[in-house]
């Protein structure tokens, strides 16, 4: 076994999968494939798997050099003899019952599987490790009293209170993108919600319910269709009424934003949203800060590796920004 420490970072979404690793100079390389939604509950922890050894073999890292992993994960989490397995309705077909989830998956084993390959893992939610990445080397660097939330696919939040990150008893604090938000909507959520957040405007539930991408519909909003522009404004009168939400009830002094909607869309939407938050209770509002996630579209894999990096790693990772060689691979 090589003595140099490697790190892996795994990145699970209800769309893709990407796998990095990295030494002490940064990372090495990157893959990515989509999520499966097919096959037996081992198929997603086995390509996981496949896709670092092979990262290993095209990088020429042993194998067995490799025994440091963080993952960050779509959630929610359950426990499995313990450990964490992933109860995610974007992913489980048993939990969503959807026609694009073609899998009777219920709890899929995740930190088991992995724990038997690599000496040392740590998984947390997604926006959980964004938050932490953004914490460490993004928009809000050592910030006590803040969000991380992502549009995407999902709807989810990282949330961090008096410079402690919050977990809850199973890691899944920050479930706010299940929030209800409408009694007379009749939008249904992967998790079974009517009318929460997720189901009003996630990016894959608003597609299903339109029955055309959210992309096609936002590019439409921005070309001034008039039924697109309807549904993106109330989109963001909805995404920022969840904002408010989190930020009355935590004292928040800023928000990062990311998620391939916002990443997209987010400098168009951002007047909307802001609106949507200002116009209330301006003692608990005033002075609040949405900014864009400084790691783009990467603060998932940059997470997944904060959550094991040696902390003599960061101050060096902090002046080389070696992460931005992901986003050309």
């Amino acid at each position: 076994m090589s003595d140099q420490l490697y790190l892996g970072a795994l990145d699970i979404g209800g769309t893709k999968m990407a796998v990095s690793i990295a030494n002490a100079d940064g990372p090495l390389g990157r893959i990515t494939r989509p999520t499966p939604k097919s096959g037996d509950l081992g198929t997603l922890a086995r390509q996981a798997i496949e896709m670092l050894h092979a990262l290993c073999d095209d990088k020429r890292v042993p194998r067995d050099a490799l025994q440091t992993l963080g993952v960050c994960s779509a959630g929610p989490f359950a426990r499995i003899d313990g450990m964490l397995g992933l109860a995610a309705p974007n992913i489980s077909g048993k939990r969503s019952g959807s026609a694009d989830l073609p899998n009777d998956w219920d709890v899929i084993p995740l930190e088991g599987p992995l724990r038997e390959v690599f000496t040392t893992v740590k998984i947390e939610n997604d926006c959980v490790s964004a938050l932490v990445a953004e914490r460490t080397f993004g928009a809000v660097q050592d910030e006590p009293n803040c969000v991380y939330v992502t549009w995407s696919t999902g709807i989810g939040f990282g949330l961090c209170v008096d410079g402690h990150v919050l977990h809850g008893k199973h890691g899944n604090a920050g479930h706010a993108g299940h929030q209800l938000m409408s009694e007379t909507s009749d939008a249904v959520c992967g998790c079974g919600n009517v009318g929460d957040l997720e189901a009003l405007i996630s990016g894959r539930n608003l597609g299903n319910r339109l029955g055309q991408s959210t992309a096609d519909v936002f590019d439409a909003a921005r070309r001034g269709q008039a039924q697109a522009l309807a549904i993106a404004e109330e989109a963001a009168r909805r995404f920022g009424r969840g904002l408010y939400n989190v930020a009355v009830t935590l004292d928040t002094s800023k928000f990062v934003i990311g998620g391939s909607v916002w990443q997209h869309h987010g400098e168009w939407l951002l007047p909307m949203v802001r609106r949507e938050i200002d116009s209330r209770m301006q003692a608990l509002t005033a002075g609040i800060e949405l900014l864009p996630a400084a790691l783009g579209s990467i603060v998932a894999d940059v997470g997944a590796f904060s959550l094991v990096m040696p902390q003599e790693w960061v101050q060096a990772w902090r002046v080389s920004q070696p992460w931005d060689g992901l986003r050309n691979r």
